[in-house]
């Protein structure tokens, strides 16, 4: 769960931006929208088949 402690002379919107970054680096969102729909195994295998690509690309 990301947490966000407000300091005292910090504005609301910087305590908001610094709430979206830590989310997006936990990826929070990336799990949510994942899980929306079902994902039969062969979706599953070919999403990590690609981030696999991404990861090591050909030389």
């Amino acid at each position: 769960m990301a947490q966000v402690r407000v300091g005292q002379d910090e504005s609301i919107e910087s305590a908001l931006r610094r709430f979206k970054r830590t989310v997006a680096k936990a990826g929070i969102l990336a799990e949510a929208k994942r899980h929306r729909h079902f994902e039969t195994p062969i979706e599953k295998r070919r999403r990590k088949a690609i981030a696999r690509r991404r990861r090591y690309p050909r030389r």
